[in-house]
């Protein structure tokens, strides 16, 4: 866990996916050809805290929503980057555009579509029913499954290992 802990104190940068990591993964279509999501508002408010002590936000996804648009939109997350399958170019224009070098930059995944990118990054976390590989292939697992915390563990990892945790925590008590 220490390992997990110095490479969390280089984040500058956290990367999600949204289809089972930000989400349940569960797709609800309307008759009305419209497409629903849930998200947990304890995951938002985590990304909400970790962005107040100065770590960046984005989203990368191969799905295209509007209400992935207004989700992000809400948390002040303007990094959003849809429709893109091979989520290899998003990442390497956010990396170039922030200046950022791979160790500053953690990827939250749950699927084969995410080992790409989770391969280069400082931190690469797999949600907890992500696909076995990308278990595999991450250097943490969240104990929480996507839509359901796990984005409210990694800000909270982050928060922690930054030594920012207990000052974000102090607000509520």
């Amino acid at each position: 866990m220490q390992d997990i802990r110095e490479r969390a104190s280089r984040i500058r940068l956290v990367i999600f996916d949204v289809d089972g990591v930000l989400t349940d993964g569960s797709l609800y279509l309307g008759d009305d050809g419209l497409e629903y999501k849930a998200f947990h508002s304890r995951d938002g408010h985590g990304m909400v805290m970790l962005q107040e002590t100065g770590v960046r936000l984005a989203v990368i996804t191969g799905r295209s929503s509007q209400v992935v648009q207004m989700r992000m939109a809400s948390l002040g997350i303007s990094e959003v980057y849809q429709g893109h399958r091979d989520k290899r170019p998003p990442y390497e224009e956010l990396k170039q555009r922030l200046d950022l070098q791979d160790e500053a930059i953690a990827y939250v995944g749950d699927d084969l579509v995410d080992l790409p990118v989770m391969r280069h990054v400082g931190l690469a976390v797999a949600v907890a029913d992500a696909h076995p590989r990308v278990r595999e292939q991450a250097h943490w697992t969240t104990d929480a499954s996507g839509g359901r915390g796990a984005a409210r563990e990694v800000c909270e990892l982050i928060l922690e290992a930054q030594g920012n945790l207990e000052r974000v925590m102090e607000r509520y008590r």
